[in-house]
């Protein structure tokens, strides 16, 4: 078996760390083949040196550029290389436009995609990413979801059950691989008094930053916020506006604020840890509080990452100022809520995630499952039904003796996913009846 690999920026490298290292525990085959979008080749070999992972096989070296130029770019770079390769399977992770390209060209060339952190939605079809997930999910073969959530999320949209596996998050493997790295080589905690209480703040999303009014309503209420140490890495996007909208210096004359350049990822990884409080407007970043046990802060009205908010761990609060400063200072003055954020359970598994997905694949392969052909039979009709059960029945069970696929079950009017073993009694059930 062969297994290819498609990344593209940071956050990719990131969660697929751990993916790389099952891979090559189990000795398989694989190439990996980084679009080059964010970074150049020495900050980018030195990232994979960082992280203790294999430079990429291919380079493909797009650069910045608009959405539908970038796209093409990687598109036939990728194609070039998967034309070179004997390719059994290809791997994309998340939301971006090298997951786009990659699913894309794949499933044209009759390869299966597997994609890693399927699943998720905003239901924001302003977002790119949104549209970046939710064609690469139309685009793959097997679903590595996160979560029963995102799980949920793929069967009401139609995608056979039994081509979804629950992993959870590689982030929650990939946190705990890194972060042990990130103890050995970091001395970002030599600049700062880890005594303090450190927010830790990134933004950089366009809704944020590109507007005036939302901006500004952040920014004053970081200045009020002189309770915490903050650390700001601030973003070029976000620099370019804060100078633009003449915000920049109100927050540089505050002695609580501490504007610094980007920092390296172990480093960053390193500082979370020991914060009190996150704020973010970055998806990953709400995974990863959940994961170190801190509490996190959103700076968005919806997310991708709706398990972190109903776990606990996470709360939305828009651009609104005093809504900020409400929650902050929730958090900060009642003990019990930092507490009960702080311990919230981590809804992206236990950091076997990667195992999961390679177990998966293997035996998909083992099986003769991976591959895209033609269908060979006339096609079969079905009929789409759905019935309450009052028998001591599972989904199993039901779908052997009625020649049926469950689709979705819903008990108490919640949607769940069919687990083979789900038991059916006094649930009603959607499910397509072959004739």
């Amino acid at each position: 078996m062969k297994i290819a690999i498609v990344i593209g920026t940071r956050p990719e490298i990131i969660k697929m760390a751990p993916v790389i290292d099952e891979i090559q525990k189990r000795s398989i085959d694989f190439i990996l083949i980084h679009t080059g979008q964010h970074y150049d080749h020495e900050m980018s070999d030195q990232f994979f040196l960082d992280l203790e992972l294999p430079k990429p096989h291919y380079n493909i070296g797009v650069g910045s550029a608009s959405h539908a130029e970038m796209t093409a770019d990687m598109m036939m770079g990728i194609e070039k290389v998967l034309l070179e390769n004997n390719i059994d399977i290809v791997l994309v992770q998340g939301d971006t436009n090298a997951v786009l390209a990659g699913a894309l060209v794949a499933s044209k060339l009759h390869i299966p995609v597997g994609h890693v952190e399927a699943g998720l939605r905003s239901f924001d079809k302003t977002m790119p990413e949104e549209i970046n997930r939710m064609v690469a999910d139309v685009c793959s073969k097997l679903f590595f979801v996160p979560t029963e959530e995102s799980a949920v999320n793929l069967v009401v949209e139609g995608v056979n059950p039994k081509n979804i596996i629950i992993t959870g998050n590689t982030v929650v493997d990939a946190c705990l691989r890194n972060l042990k790295i990130a103890d050995k080589t970091s001395d970002i905690l030599s600049k700062f008094d880890v005594n303090e209480k450190i927010l830790t703040l990134t933004m950089h999303r366009a809704e944020n930053v590109d507007n005036e009014e939302r901006l500004t309503n952040i920014v004053e209420s970081l200045i009020e916020l002189d309770e915490f140490n903050i650390v700001f890495p601030v973003h070029p996007r976000t620099l370019k506006n804060l100078e633009r909208f003449g915000l920049y210096a109100k927050l540089v004359e505050k002695e609580h604020i501490n504007i610094i350049k980007p920092v390296g990822y172990l480093d960053f990884l390193l500082l979370l840890s020991k914060s009190f409080l996150i704020m973010t407007d970055s998806g990953g970043l709400q995974e990863e509080a959940i994961t170190l046990n801190v509490p996190c802060i959103t700076l968005r009205f919806n997310t991708e990452r709706p398990e972190t908010v109903t776990a606990g761990g996470n709360i939305l609060v828009g651009s609104d100022k005093e809504k900020i400063l409400e929650t902050v200072r929730l958090i900060l003055d009642d003990n019990s809520t930092r507490e009960m954020m702080k311990k919230a359970i981590n809804p992206y598994g236990d950091g076997k995630s990667s195992e999961r997905i390679l177990d998966s694949i293997q035996k998909n392969h083992d099986e003769d499952k991976l591959q895209i052909k033609p269908p060979e039979d006339v096609m079969r009709s079905f009929t789409r039904e759905m019935a309450f059960l009052e028998d001591e029945i599972t989904v199993s069970k039901f779908e052997e003796i009625n020649n049926a696929l469950v689709r979705v079950v819903y008990s108490e009017g919640r949607a769940e996913f069919p687990h083979q073993n789900l038991e059916l009694n006094g649930k009603f059930v959607l499910f397509d009846k072959l004739t």
